[in-house]
């Protein structure tokens, strides 16, 4: 697993672990294992316990006492910021195995992996002086008979439930927050890549976590994510996923303890271009934008909405763009499009480019699933002739299918991009920075970009609007999202009696 390896390889045997509990690996034992097959390879790659709601039981109890006795919130923020750097230090000395091991379960190039998890490196850097900034407020225009503070409390135990397409990345963004503001965590990642968060909590441990402040449990959503989000001693749950899902966590919550979420669902992205950008950086930020990760990405750019008197011109260069782009061995640092991560995923997306088709679209390049011997991939595709009531213009497919829709004014572009029910993200080209500035704040995206996608670091948060869920991760609001504000009312000096 050397970077300077000439060629890597999945592993001849399949990788066994355990899930994670008080601080070490408890083996799969008597338990019904998961079998991971690579989607790049076909080939075994891990074994993963299928825990149950027993188990689910055991880590929050584990969990909750770690909280109950203040091993961790109990620390100053210095002591929590020492973990999270050193946990930072590992994660970069062992960041070519956990890039390996996440290429292997999820499909995604190597290349792609190294930079998420380098990537990851920062967000628990920026953490750790978040752990050391967390404040209140004080209010001293009570008048002199009283005195007033606000504190930011941990809400307690911690659930996060997170998604197939960027294992270790969608973890890191919500790990190092949650710890910085002092909760304790069980996490359930999904039972197609399980591999990295396992790693990260083994890393944790070396780093000076102490034990139960963060356990993986490790099975299918159905059962032991099911049982999270009707856990009555979880505080909050992080959830990301679909929509769909979504709404079902929120009606479970409601069933359960009112537990706090926080939602990343999903998103039907416009990248709204116009005639006055620099239409090759487009092209190019398009191109990106849907191919990313092979396109299985909730802020994927997957509408282009594009100026008319340049669409047909401009479809051309994507496609010219996405012609160029590497599909291939994901383990290949050469390789710039990966495999589909699951074999529902790989089906869901071709059903959509026959659906597309049957609609009335017109394919400009792409519509295929590719022969390379092993594994499973799909043609980046784009669709013109699309109109905004198709399937493929509304709803998410999750893979790289783009959809090109002109528009002819700058009124008639907001519109088109507003017309979804999600508002997870967007992006716009233009050189005309009135009009970016005025898109920016028309459109409703959680996030958006300009001239530029897919970017971002641990400062600033992330989360949707509308559809797309609720809450914020990442950055100082991250930090925030999992605490509790507490009113603190101080009487001073001897009290006015009520009863003489």
């Amino acid at each position: 697993m050397d970077k300077a390896s000439s060629h890597l390889a999945p592993p001849e045997t399949p990788r066994a672990f355990g899930f994670y509990l008080d601080g070490g690996f408890v083996p799969a034992g008597e338990r019904e294992t998961f079998l991971r097959t690579s989607p790049g390879h076909g080939v075994p790659v891990t074994s993963i316990p299928t825990c149950s709601a027993e188990d689910v039981d055991t880590a929050v109890a584990s969990a909750r006492a770690a909280f109950e006795d203040r091993r961790w919130s109990g620390l100053n923020g210095a002591d929590r910021a020492a973990v999270l750097l050193r946990t930072a230090e590992i994660i970069r000395r062992r960041a070519e195995e956990i890039a390996y091991w996440e290429t292997l379960e999820n499909g995604k190039p190597i290349s792609q992996s190294r930079a998420e998890v380098g990537g990851c490196v920062g967000m628990f850097e920026y953490a750790s002086g978040l752990a050391r900034s967390l404040h209140g407020d004080s209010f001293n225009n009570l008048g002199d008979g009283m005195f007033g503070i606000v504190t930011r409390e941990p809400v307690g135990v911690c659930g996060v439930i997170t998604p197939w397409n960027f294992p270790f990345l969608i973890l890191c963004e919500r790990v190092p927050y949650i710890l910085a503001s002092g909760n304790t965590l069980v996490v359930k990642p999904s039972e197609f890549t399980s591999a990295t968060s396992l790693i990260l909590a083994e890393i944790m441990t070396e780093a000076g976590l102490p034990d139960g402040v963060f356990n993986v449990v490790t099975g299918p959503g159905r059962t032991v994510g099911q049982a999270m989000i009707e856990h009555m001693d979880i505080d909050m749950l992080s959830f990301t996923g679909s929509t769909r899902v979504g709404r079902s966590v929120v009606e479970a919550a409601g069933k359960s303890n009112f537990k706090k979420l926080g939602l990343e669902l999903g998103g039907k992205n416009p990248q709204i271009v116009f005639a006055d950008a620099d239409l090759e950086d487009a092209a190019d930020g398009v191109a990106f934008g849907i191919a990313f990760n092979t396109g299985q990405c909730c802020v994927s750019g997957s509408r282009l909405i594009v100026e008319r008197s340049v669409a047909d011109a401009f479809g051309r260069m994507v496609a010219d763009k996405l012609a160029k782009a590497v599909v291939g061995d994901p383990l290949d640092e050469a390789t710039q499009i990966g495999a589909i991560t699951t074999d529902a995923q790989n089906a869901t997306i071709l059903g959509y480019i026959a659906k597309g088709q049957d609609e009335g679209a017109r394919l400009l390049c792409g519509g295929e699933a590719l022969d390379l011997g092993q594994g499973q991939y799909i043609a980046p595709t784009i669709f013109s002739d699309v109109t905004p009531s198709m399937s493929i213009a509304r709803e998410e497919i999750f893979g790289p299918v783009l959809t090109i829709l002109p528009f002819d004014t700058v009124e008639e572009a907001i519109a088109m991009a507003n017309d979804t029910e999600y508002g997870l993200a967007a992006s716009v080209w233009t050189k005309n920075i009135d009009k970016a500035l005025m898109i920016t704040r028309r459109v409703q995206a959680g996030r958006f970009w300009v001239n530029t996608t897919l970017s971002g670091g641990p400062e600033l948060p992330i989360g949707g609007m509308k559809a797309s869920g609720w809450g914020r991760e990442a950055g100082i609001y991250g930090v925030e999202e999992y605490t509790q504000v507490k009113s603190v009312h101080i009487e001073l000096g001897k009290r006015q009696h009520w009863i003489e």
